[in-house]
């Protein structure tokens, strides 16, 4: 009997904190880039909604595989179950004291 695997992805995207859980993270073709396919989000057919996940699942809405760059990832986790997928505030990588930084961040225009 195959056992199903769950990967919680936590990376960088846009100055914010992204955790979303998956079924498949690997390394692609392309070099420096950890694709994530199969995107995990908890039941629609829930009573109370978190507006957090319904924003993630707008926006990973019919993405077949997504391609991250490695320098974004801060961890990969294979987990025994899915948890609440989620974007942290983007105060964790302002200079006010945060302990999470970016090693590129594209200027501003």
């Amino acid at each position: 009997m195959s056992e199903k695997h769950i990967y919680k992805i936590v990376f960088i995207n846009r100055e914010q904190v992204y955790e979303v859980y998956a079924k498949s993270v690997y390394q692609g073709d392309m070099y420096g880039f950890v694709i994530v396919e199969g995107f995990v989000f908890g039941e629609k057919s829930a009573i109370v909604l978190d507006p957090g996940e319904e924003k993630l699942r707008a926006e990973f809405e019919g993405v077949k595989r997504s391609f991250i760059p490695m320098h974004e990832i801060i961890r990969i986790d294979q987990v025994e179950r899915q948890g609440i997928a989620k974007v942290i505030s983007d105060k964790l990588l302002s200079n006010s004291g945060g302990n999470v930084s970016s090693l590129y961040v594209p200027e501003k225009k």
